[in-house]
């Protein structure tokens, strides 16, 4: 578990909070960004291997990123599916979120960890040591910047 000011990060452990970490990503990427239409739920949301993380403010879940492995030795890792409410943006859930998938990832034996990052995040996502890792490219329907960050650090 993460804890800083307030905030925690940890997998969903009860069905609660796995139906929460749903919740918002199902409020962020269909309801508020229109990205998916219906769900953004897919089939690494049934893989084991998937750890699905929730974020609280004060006890209140309000954001959400999920992880999982790209490889059977488990050398590379996806981070995706981050996403955090708007009214718990101003609790800063999104940088413990974006650290805790990354030592998640590392904790799994994972040396690199890639995403794909909405280009107006970029930056954010730079202050955080994620390095760019590509050409934007198109990802759920919108350009999207590959981005990486080593996970040996």
């Amino acid at each position: 578990m993460l804890r800083t000011l307030g905030t925690d990060c940890h997998p969903a452990a009860t069905p609660e909070e796995l139906a929460a970490h749903y919740a918002v990503r199902h409020r962020v990427f269909v309801d508020e960004q229109h990205i998916f239409d219906g769900t953004d739920r897919d089939a690494h949301d049934d893989d084991p291997l998937t750890v699905h993380v929730v974020a609280c403010a004060d006890g209140v879940i309000g954001g959400a990123v999920r992880l999982y492995p790209l490889d059977e030795a488990g050398a590379l890792w996806q981070g995706d599916r981050l996403a955090v409410l708007p009214e718990h943006r101003a609790h800063g859930l999104g940088a413990p979120l974006v650290r805790y998938a990354v030592r998640t990832g590392a904790e799994h034996g994972g040396l690199l960890m890639v995403a794909h990052i909405q280009l107006r995040n970029v930056g954010y996502f730079r202050r955080l040591g994620w390095r760019c890792d590509g050409e934007v490219e198109i990802y759920a329907g919108l350009p999207h910047q590959p981005m990486a960050i080593d996970l040996r650090t």
